[in-house]
């Protein structure tokens, strides 16, 4: 099989498995799926913070063509400013069309899952652009690498979907936006390929904006949004499974390195 043949053919693999997670989510039964909500937003809190921190920070700040580190926390910066307003403006639409007597952490909740649909967009296409560059490199590195962002891949893409439905989609939508932000990273695969040696060096920026985009909605949103679960036992369930998110993280990041 080419290069090529083999980028095509992990990056569709990658984007049909988050799909099809999302789609045995959907399978279970609708109590199921309630009672399990708050514990897979705690996961994806985990696995969100996990990725910036451990995946795509340290990638930029490492990449070759970075020289000055202060750019890249300038431009994580920058990165959480943009989200900021781009929430802001999506608070102000709702309020505009639904009244202004709705709650805050509602809208919050609601404006996460469009801020989780930007922000994994660009991680997926991020994720392509990774994929292409592994493959161009070696191919035995291509196909580690694949495999690795297939396995981080699910279960960020499960916890986005609960993201989606605890932003108020129903679950067929959050189903078709699941799909859609999944082919970004076939896109960011072929744009890549085309176009290698432009993409690198602008590779540590994407990395950084995308790191920051997974800050934002992790400490804006999805945390607060946990703080309503105030028994004991709440608490210990949600630190631990925001704590196995991050190392589920630290471990492919582990097997990467390996």
């Amino acid at each position: 099989m080419s290069v090529l043949g083999w980028i095509i053919a992990f990056s569709v693999l990658g984007s049909l498995l988050s799909v099809a997670t999302a789609a045995g989510y959907l399978l279970l039964p609708e109590h199921a799926r309630t009672r399990s909500l708050s514990l897979l937003v705690s996961f994806a809190t985990g696995v969100l913070l996990g990725v910036a921190f451990i995946h795509l920070l340290p990638h930029a700040l490492d990449h070759e063509s970075t020289h000055d580190s202060s750019t890249i926390m300038v431009t994580v910066l920058l990165g959480i400013f943009v989200f900021f307003i781009l929430e802001k403006a999506l608070i102000w639409r709702h309020a505009h069309h639904h009244g202004h007597d709705a709650s805050h952490e509602h809208r919050g909740e609601q404006s996460a899952g469009a801020l989780i649909v930007v922000g994994d967009t660009f991680h997926n296409f991020l994720d392509g652009i990774l994929l292409t560059a592994a493959f161009v490199t070696d191919v035995h590195l291509g196909i580690a690498t694949g495999f690795a962002l297939i396995a981080h891949e699910i279960p960020q893409e499960l916890g986005d979907f609960a993201i989606l439905i605890n932003s108020g989609m129903s679950r067929m939508r959050a189903f078709i936006l699941n799909g859609v932000t999944s082919l970004a990273m076939v896109i960011g695969a072929l744009i890549a390929w085309w176009g290698i040696q432009y993409v690198q060096a602008v590779l540590p920026y994407i990395l950084a904006f995308t790191a920051a985009s997974f800050i934002y909605i992790a400490v804006a949103d999805l945390i607060p949004s946990l703080h309503r679960g105030v028994r004991l036992k709440d608490t210990v369930a949600q630190l631990v499974l925001i704590t196995a998110g991050i190392l589920l993280i630290a471990a492919f990041q582990s097997a990467e390195i390996v």
